[in-house]
């Protein structure tokens, strides 16, 4: 779709004050959906030269903004962690056409802060902390989790930039158990959930996406009983936060959750005995 209100392009590489009508351009595959009548200017970081993707030596692994869904899934098929099977999940579980799956970018799937954003699923569940620069060059650190506080609302402040995503090599070496749900075949997720089993303490995580407005990770230091499990979901998601749209009811959200969260917590007990 054309933008007709934008009047200038300008590189990232070349600082300029932020102003009214900017907006950071990223694989552009959001941007260029629907009409955007706030827009003036777009600020494109195509050209920053970012590392896509990369292993640290300390075993964590920083996911540049933007990188593409096409890179990861790549460079997830190399990655020798247990955790690496939960990558090609998470990246086909977008409802993309071959376009968006090489244009679209992890940094843009979180700024959007939809709720069946499976790059928010992918970083929540492996503990993903975002790394936020603003337009004076100062940094600042949140975890997903925190990042994305509602559906379509994020925690950047005007002007500020998702920089990257790191995941911890703690949280990379975990088994991962994964469940989607859709009301229909290749539909939209209506009801995303991811375990992870921590082998070093046999600790627990359950993170739901796409049935909520906003990602909950639950942690539970060692698998708890399927009472304990829904009793945590039930506490942590209000009645007001299981996501409404076309995509499905909240009462089919909210009992779809129930169900894939305990067989997840059936396979990784499984795997903690």
């Amino acid at each position: 779709m054309d933008l007709n209100t934008v009047v200038e392009i300008r590189d990232a590489r070349h600082p300029a004050p932020w102003r009214p009508g900017d907006a950071w351009l990223g694989g552009g595959t959001y941007l260029f959906s629907e009409p955007q009548p706030r827009l003036r200017r777009l600020v494109d970081l195509s050209r920053t030269g970012w590392t896509p993707v990369r292993l640290d030596a300390d075993g964590s692994l920083e996911i540049a903004a933007t990188c593409t869904i096409a890179q990861l899934s790549r460079f997830a098929k190399q990655l020798q962690v247990p955790a690496a099977p939960l990558f090609e999940q998470c990246c086909r579980a977008f409802l993309a056409s071959f376009k968006i799956w090489n244009m679209a970018t992890v940094g843009g799937n979180l700024c959007n802060a939809l709720p069946a954003g499976p790059m928010i699923s992918l970083t929540a569940a492996l503990e993903g902390e975002c790394l936020l620069r603003s337009q004076t060059g100062a940094m600042r650190r949140i975890r997903t989790a925190g990042f994305v506080k509602g559906a379509g609302r994020n925690d950047l402040a005007d002007g500020e930039l998702l920089r990257s995503v790191t995941l911890p090599a703690r949280a990379l070496g975990c088994r991962t158990a994964f469940r989607q749900a859709s009301l229909y075949g290749l539909g939209r997720s209506g009801v995303l959930v991811i375990g992870t089993l921590d082998p070093l303490d046999r600790s627990m995580a359950v993170t739901v996406t796409a049935s909520t407005v906003r990602p909950v990770r639950l942690w539970f230091p060692l698998p708890p009983t399927a009472r304990g499990l829904r009793a945590a979901i039930g506490a942590a998601v209000a009645d007001g936060e299981w996501f409404d749209d076309i995509h499905g009811l909240p009462e089919w959200r909210q009992h779809m959750t129930f169900r894939l969260a305990e067989e997840i917590r059936r396979e990784l007990q499984r795997e903690a005995r």
